[in-house]
């Protein structure tokens, strides 16, 4: 995880809010992050509902720009773990389809031959 970059020289209110914004998407982030290199923290989803972007901020100060722009782009490349790691989940979901019904996904769930004595 990244380091809390350090308030810019003539912080303000409009200036710390972005912070405390910035510091909360990094967590959030971060939380994502982890779920995706910690197997064992696979049922603790992170809440989507939480963000909800600012109406009362305004443009961001540039002196934070590099590390929002930082910030986007862990975002990206965790979107595209996400998608990578769906997409090896699908695949082991149809292997084991495969193997519960003998290779072919459209076979009936009921034995097609009784073995009984006569």
């Amino acid at each position: 995880m990244a380091e809390p970059a350090l308030p810019p020289t003539g912080s303000g209110p409009v200036t710390q809010g972005w912070i405390e914004l910035l510091d909360r998407l990094e967590a959030d982030l971060a939380e994502t992050e982890a779920l995706l290199v910690q197997p064992d923290l696979l049922g603790q989803e992170p809440d989507a509902a939480r963000w909800h972007p600012p109406d009362e901020l305004g443009p961001i100060p540039a002196a934070l720009r590099p590390r929002a722009d930082a910030i986007a782009a862990r975002q990206v490349a965790a979107a595209r773990a996400v998608a990578v790691a769906i997409l090896a989940n699908r695949r082991q979901a149809a292997v084991a389809a495969r193997i519960e019904t003998g290779g072919h996904l459209h076979v009936p769930l009921h034995p097609s031959y009784v073995d009984r004595a006569m």
